[in-house]
């Protein structure tokens, strides 16, 4: 098994920054892509981004592009995303999740792709 606990949730205020991290732990074999979700209240879950277990490629929903930036260091089992430019409508719950990757380029674009999630992490953007 592997357990993801998200970090670095918060309050910021409209144009603000944060980063979130993803820490991995327990029986982590070989390579894991790992996506990041967001869900509003009310809301279905949507993607924000995604990187895959090699850590280079990436990929970002439309409306993160240019503002969100996710990374990885697998030396400490890490994904970090960085929120810049932030906006009320980017107020959610952020989730982590991960899936082996048998090929390094591979990631996932939806939940149902992803065995693995963590609690979640509040991120509040105030207007």
């Amino acid at each position: 098994q592997v357990q993801l606990v998200e970090s670095g949730g918060g309050l910021v205020q409209a144009g603000g920054s944060l980063r979130l991290s993803c820490a991995a732990s327990g029986r982590i074999y070989g390579s894991y892509a790992v996506g990041w979700f967001r869900q509003a209240p009310g809301k279905e879950r949507e993607f924000v981004a995604a990187i895959s277990g090699s850590g280079g490629t990436t990929y970002y929903a439309d409306s993160m592009k240019g503002r969100f930036t996710i990374s990885r260091d697998n030396a400490q089992n890490t994904v970090h995303l960085q929120m810049n430019s932030l906006q009320p409508e980017d107020t959610a719950v952020y989730y982590c999740a991960a899936v082996r990757s048998y090929v390094g380029s591979y990631y996932g674009l939806t939940p149902s792709e992803y065995d693995y999630w963590g609690q979640g992490t509040q991120v509040t953007v105030s207007s």
